[in-house]
């Protein structure tokens, strides 16, 4: 029976089990390596899975999934590389880490895949993007497709574009949420109770993302829809021309893929 082996069970973690659990996997085949006592007794009766040291992940499974903190990566790999063994498929969840850095920490040969994911995976509406490391075929992009796209959508993509959808999707429902966060409280600054401000805000969100995914239809088209001539749509996106909203999401991806770029070099 082929196990599957979760190391590090914060929320992208858990995530990532909970949606494999509701998409059928049987627990038995699942493996999670957390070290806290607490958090492992939790998992246990939570998922009915077995939770286990890293090392004894790294022996066990068939794939494993790191999902920890980019500045732990190392230590991480250090311990469960002497204990891996050709066969194996390592995916990594964490952030401006490449698969050379991976790889140059491991027995030669491991295949190895590297995941930029998002927070939506929470409700099984995540994007993720992976790109196949030198030793990574299709049946092992398979493999991964298979164990995320039980929380969301899969592309694939080649590494060099991981910083750039770090900053787009990865980092991504920061910036919807920030804009959320802004539209309540301008609505409260409106007059509007905050509860109805905050109703508003989210149906208007969640319609206009299911007619963008659902219609196919271009932005900028469906802006213009809503858009009349000396509107007052009209008026409220001229003053976001005037406060350069434009630009200022375009110099903030550029920081998010830069910080991302320096997570991989180790800064």
């Amino acid at each position: 029976m082929a196990q599957t082996a979760i190391i590090g069970a914060g929320v992208m973690g858990e995530t990532l089990l909970s949606g494999l659990i509701r998409a059928g996997a049987d627990p038995a085949t699942l493996l999670v390596g957390e070290k806290r006592e607490p958090r492992a007794r939790e998992l246990e009766e939570k998922y009915a899975v077995s939770v286990v040291s890293n090392v004894e992940s790294a022996e066990q499974a068939e794939t494993l999934a790191l999902v920890v903190k980019p500045q732990d990566m190392g230590t991480v790999l250090d311990e469960i590389g002497p204990h891996l063994r050709p066969g194996q498929l390592v995916v990594s969840l964490a952030a401006g880490i490449t698969t050379a850095f991976i790889e140059a920490r491991i027995p030669d040969g491991i295949a190895v895949v590297r995941v930029m994911p998002n927070t939506p995976a929470l409700v099984d509406e995540g994007m993720f993007t992976i790109s196949p490391g030198s030793h990574c075929d299709d049946a092992h992009l398979a493999l991964a497709e298979q164990l995320l796209g039980a929380t969301g959508r899969v592309l694939r993509i080649p590494e060099k574009q991981q910083d750039a959808v770090t900053a787009i999707s990865g980092s991504g429902p920061a910036y919807i949420f920030y804009v959320v966060e802004s539209m309540v409280e301008a609505g409260v600054h409106l007059g509007l109770p905050r509860a109805t401000a905050t109703e508003l805000v989210i149906q208007t969100l969640f319609g206009s993302a299911k007619m963008l995914r659902d219609t196919g239809t271009h932005p900028t088209v469906l802006r213009e829809q809503v858009t009349s001539p000396a509107g007052t749509t009209a008026a409220a996106i001229r003053e976001l021309e005037v406060h350069k909203v434009r630009a200022a999401f375009l110099s903030a991806m550029e920081a998010a893929r830069d910080r991302s770029q320096a997570l991989a070099e180790g800064s």
